[in-house]
């Protein structure tokens, strides 16, 4: 007898769920919220989809923070370059930019989204659109449709709904009180890869609102990793702060207090730096002093007079160490809405190791909702679709022992 199975969530993580399980004699239907599936997918892709990364495996297991070793066997069932076969096999070939990055040829990812769809159609799976998954009815599910209210029966069930960032395309955490209702444990959502608020002072904010701070290198009090990002009118953003996102925000949680420290002159010693200042004429204006003594002007200097209030005053040793140590004061993240991704979710406690929920038998997670995080360049995405490859392994077992 066919056993019917239900995804709810077209995201990744719930598509590559339904690659590996059809083509095993099961019925298999993605149910989504929205009028089409995969819509972070798209916005993803929609400047170039960075689908892995080419670094080392043995670092690219430990992107995960805390859950590194927990995501580890789902990962090494589906490596970068196990994903990249794939995406190669639907017709999407994919290269490595300079950055390590991996992306298909075509930089977007609605021509691979078009051939996943279609390979799992080919392949018998079922897409309902407009499906909103509403919480338990019994041991049934209910789901509102175009139609009405409806209660879905389904013999394994897997839930891939995504976290909480970027609400409008479908991720909006709906998903959670109906599971804590069913006692499962879920921390709080929050967000990840985000930007932070700055109390930039009102001439600040209007003049280099938008303006970016290129060749810098910047630590939370880990890794110092070099880049670029961007003053915004409520503080800063782009892929440096993204990477140092996760300390940042744990510590504003904690102790209520946090700085991005920003080397603005990377290049350069702290000794060198302040040998060069030191040979500045007296009587030179600050500006000049920095444009000749620091190569610094435009944003880099206006920074330093920023956050550091007497920085005209001080002296050549003491001015070289605000440059190579410059403490931006953070205030807050920014609200989970506008976050890249989302920390917190489905506790791993609740969860075997084939992501089924201890206490509901047959019911299975994925994807973005459990907790764990990733930084940006190709982890959140592999890591999506490999736990997605993992639930459906586990739901393939769990069906093939109720059978006996």
């Amino acid at each position: 007898m066919t056993s019917t199975i239900a995804i709810f969530g077209g995201g990744p993580a719930g598509l590559m769920a339904a690659t590996h399980l059809s083509g095993h004699g099961h019925a298999v239907t993605v149910y989504d919220a929205m009028p089409t599936v995969g819509r972070k997918f798209l916005l993803a892709g929609k400047s170039g989809l960075n689908l892995t990364h080419s670094e080392d495996y043995a670092r690219f297991r430990t992107r995960f923070g805390t859950a590194s070793d927990t995501l580890a066997e789902a990962l090494d069932d589906l490596k970068p370059d196990a994903l990249r076969a794939w995406a190669d096999a639907l017709g999407a070939e994919t290269f490595t930019g300079t950055s390590g990055r991996v992306f298909p040829r075509a930089m977007k990812g609605s021509p691979l989204l078009r051939r996943w769809l279609s390979d799992l159609q080919e392949k018998g799976v079922t897409i309902r659109t407009r499906h909103r998954w509403l919480g338990f009815e019994g041991q049934a599910h209910r789901v509102d449709t175009p139609e009405g209210m409806k209660i879905i029966h389904a013999d394994a069930v897997l839930l891939a709904f995504g976290g909480g960032s970027w609400p409008r395309l479908g991720s909006d955490g709906r998903w959670i009180e109906p599971l804590r209702q069913a006692r499962v444990a879920i921390d709080d959502l929050q967000p990840a890869n985000c930007g932070f608020d700055v109390p930039w002072s009102p001439l600040f904010r209007e003049k280099f609102a938008g303006a970016p701070v290129k060749s810098v290198t910047a630590t939370s009090g880990a890794d110092a990793i070099p880049g670029e990002f961007v003053i915004s009118r409520t503080g800063i953003e782009g892929s440096l702060v993204y990477a140092h996102s996760a300390t940042l925000r744990d510590r504003l949680r904690q102790v209520g207090q946090a700085f991005l420290i920003l080397d603005l002159v990377p290049g350069r010693t702290l000794t060198r730096l302040e040998q060069d200042l030191s040979r500045q004429k007296s009587g030179t204006s600050f500006s000049n002093r920095l444009r000749k003594g620091a190569g610094l002007d435009g944003v880099k200097a206006a920074l330093l007079r920023e956050c550091v209030a007497d920085c005209v005053s001080l002296a050549p040793k003491e001015l070289a160490r605000a440059i190579k140590a410059l403490p931006i004061p953070l205030d807050a993240p920014r609200p989970l809405a506008e976050a890249i991704s989302s920390a917190g979710g489905v506790c791993w406690t609740e969860m075997d190791r084939t992501y089924q929920l201890k206490r509901h038998p047959g019911l299975f997670v994925a994807g973005e909702m459990i907790d764990w995080e990733a930084p940006t360049g190709g982890y959140l995405l592999t890591a999506c679709m490999a736990t997605g490859k993992a639930a459906a392994k586990g739901m393939l077992a769990y069906l093939a022992a109720a059978k006996g």
